[in-house]
């Protein structure tokens, strides 16, 4: 409910000073007043926001130390009309309303025109400040062609800011949501030079979606944009540090890959989009996003026991497995006191064919209902690898159901590469119908305790032009994950379901469907661990896994998934390596004691259950790269570098508190510390694990 005070603002207006509570609202009189002149400024926190007269913006950050973001004002939500932008907006007047209802606040709409040439455009630009978001404002557009004739629309940018540069080495560290083939790291520092234009759906064959946020940060500030529609959209969140600019470009824009008619009269509606700041790295602004988002209706699934227990899985035997192999492994594992084993990939006849391949398994399903059953009854749960979304060609499904391919707009069906397979539209009844058969084969009939969903192809898919509205692929797939997981529970209501994007950053919208997350094929041990900060800030309590321990640095490397509290897992073979595999997993008496040791100590302490401190360290800017879980009272404390020898200082301590600090993975003491001294001098290669206890 929206209460409507237009002619007392309208009014006040003249008298100059508006003050409001929590916020600061500065308003004058725009007759009269030069173009770049200030109408309008907001302070939103420690976030403020001002409007000149051409409907120009200029941001600033209140927060302790932080210096300016900007040294002018700046056309930050643009239209691209006719290959021409339209940057200069007449300012005509500003109206102000309050919000009511669940989300409580107050709005501001500016009113504008364009006259130029005969073209004509009106601009209604919609700032929201929410009572429960200190530090956020959100943004919308509506503009209006009031021209007499039609125009060709190119694209819009809401949100669209130069950042200051305060000569930091690096000058910015950035978060970027996006996918793409190279499997990035998902924040790095920028170089100048750098550019990426992290676009929302499609960017390769097989890779698309992700995390609609862009963060940007220096050590005294960081910046964050981003889109706040409740299901994907095909959308830029483009990031640029110029070679011959010091200031840092991001925003959010759309793209009309087509020549689009803005016909007279006509209104295009932007996205509500946020600009949001906070101190540190991204976590805290990608936090605020997450939890905006559930407030206007995403609904995070909840945290599932069984989903924090270990893991192993039967990928080091790679695709020609053996089921004696699997079965011969599993008094191994439960022994190292796993308590997950995993059918992967090589069981089926085909992608989309589900069914037991009788080549491996002459008695057909059969024998996969005996392994699982073999599984149970050493105390173990079963999870099962599964690519939905993918059909072989000639596989039975397409040729009972060609019309559950994806078809692109030239009439072909659209490839996942990886996969040598189809892409199956999420939005076809055919589709899901085929989707719950296979979820009741492996959940009801061979009795698997969860899902194990894999491929990158699983974060997008690309708009179905057998579809009235083709966009409406990739905007309902997270219904389909949705289906996947109310199904799989419907029949077994503890079932853990896990998505694997391989290599993607995962599709926020697709984070609300799963009780486990996964780091996905890392490529280092540095992406297990802010892959899991991310996931922290955006899903916290969600179990994270940290995914084989095979893919981690020196293909042992533990410490990075224990540190940031992730579920440990590994997928070792023993007593020998399958001879056909690519590689060797097998678990040596020698690595047998160091696993044995990690998983017990996983038992012991359980922090993949515990909360994740992450807004005490910047993981750009401080050094030695640390992470902190707190357990009741004590704090665990995860340093990672390749050789340090210094001091490190414990952030998070209690005011006037004194704490006992321990190596607890070598058992060692590390004398004390206080809120007063919080520093230790310590030497350590690759990592260091400790807790603080209160004395």
């Amino acid at each position: 409910m929206k209460t409507q005070r237009k002619s007392e603002i309208m009014n006040r207006l003249k008298t100059g000073l508006l003050v409001f509570m929590p916020l600061l609202i500065f308003m004058f009189s725009c007759d009269n007043q030069k173009k770049d002149a200030t109408v309008l400024t907001i302070q939103q926190g420690n976030l403020t926001l001002e409007i000149n007269g051409n409907l120009k913006t200029r941001l600033s950050a209140t927060l302790e130390e932080a210096k300016p973001l900007m040294d002018d004002f700046q056309s930050s939500e643009q239209l691209v009309v006719a290959k021409q932008g339209l940057t200069d907006f007449s300012v005509e007047g500003v109206e102000e309303t309050s919000l009511e209802g669940s989300l409580t606040g107050r709005q501001w709409v500016v009113n504008g025109v364009y006259n130029d040439n005969g073209l004509s455009v009106g601009k209604k630009l919609i700032i929201t400040a929410y009572d429960k978001y200190p530090d956020l404002l959100t943004t919308k557009v509506i503009y209006t062609n009031t021209s007499n004739s039609d125009v060709f629309v190119e694209e819009w940018t809401n949100n669209g800011y130069q950042i200051l540069s305060q000569g930091d080495e690096p000058a910015f560290w950035a978060f970027q949501g996006s996918s793409s083939t190279d499997r990035s790291d998902w924040i790095k520092p920028l170089e100048p030079g750098f550019y990426q234009k992290n676009f929302m759906g499609m960017n390769d064959s097989d890779y698309g979606g992700g995390i609609p946020v862009t963060s940007v940060w220096r050590p005294d500030v960081n910046v964050a944009v981003g889109h706040l529609s409740l299901v994907p959209k095909l959308v830029n969140l483009p990031t640029e540090l110029p070679s011959n600019d010091s200031k840092v470009h991001i925003g959010v824009s759309k793209d009309f890959e087509e020549r689009t008619v803005f016909k007279s009269q006509e209104t295009l509606e932007t996205l509500e989009t946020f600009i949001s700041v906070s101190k540190g790295d991204y976590f805290t602004n990608l936090s605020r996003y997450s939890n905006l988002m559930q407030d206007k209706g995403v609904k995070i699934a909840e945290a599932e026991p069984a989903a924090f227990e270990s893991i192993w899985c039967a990928w080091g035997y790679e695709r020609k497995f053996t089921l004696d192999e699997i079965v011969g492994t599993l008094p191994k594992v439960k022994e190292l006191g796993i308590k997950w084993a995993v059918l992967d990939d090589g069981f089926q006849i085909a992608e989309g064919d589900w069914d037991a391949n009788p080549k491996k398994f002459p008695k057909g399903n059969q024998e996969i209902k005996g392994l699982v059953d073999d599984i149970h009854k050493q105390g173990l749960k079963a999870k099962i690898w599964w690519t939905p979304l993918a059909a072989d060609p000639g596989s039975n499904a397409l040729k009972q159901n060609p019309e559950m391919q994806i078809m692109q707009k030239d009439g072909s069906p659209q490839f996942i590469t990886w996969w040598d397979a189809y892409y199956l539209s999420p939005a076809n009844d055919k589709t899901i119908e085929h989707t719950k058969k296979i979820i009741h084969l492996f959940m009801d009939d061979w009795g698997f305790d969860g899902l194990k969903m894999d491929g990158q192809h699983m974060n997008c898919v690309a708009p179905d032009y057998n579809l009235d509205d083709p966009e409406s692929a990739p905007e309902k797939l997270p219904d389909f994950f949705q289906m996947i997981y109310d199904e799989a529970r419907s029949i077994k209501p503890h079932a853990v379901i896990e998505n694997c994007p391989c290599g993607t950053c995962m599709s926020y919208f697709n984070m609300a469907s799963m009780n486990q997350a996964v780091s996905s094929d890392p490529l280092s041990s540095w992406q297990v661990r802010h892959k899991g900060k991310t996931y922290k800030a955006l899903v916290p309590n969600t179990a994270y896994y940290g995914d084989h321990v095979e893919l981690s640095d020196n293909a042992n490397d533990f410490a990075s998934s224990f540190g940031i509290g992730a579920v440990l897992g590994t997928k070792f073979t023993w007593p020998k390596d399958n001879p056909y595999a690519e590689a060797s997993y097998l678990l040596t008496p020698e690595k047998e004691k160091v696993w044995k040791k990690w998983f017990s100590l996983y038992d012991e302490k359980m922090l993949s259950k515990e909360k994740y401190l992450g807004e005490l360290y910047d993981l750009g800017y401080d050094k030695p790269e640390t992470h902190v879980i707190q357990k009741e009272e004590t704090l665990y404390y995860a340093f990672y570098d390749s050789d340090w020898n210094g001091e490190i200082v414990l952030k998070g301590l209690k005011e006037g508190a004194s704490y006992g600090v321990r190596d607890y993975f070598n058992e060692k003491d590390l004398g004390a510390v206080s809120s007063d001294k919080p520093t230790i001098k310590v030497d350590f290669k690759d990592y260091l694990l400790i807790e603080v206890t209160p004395l």
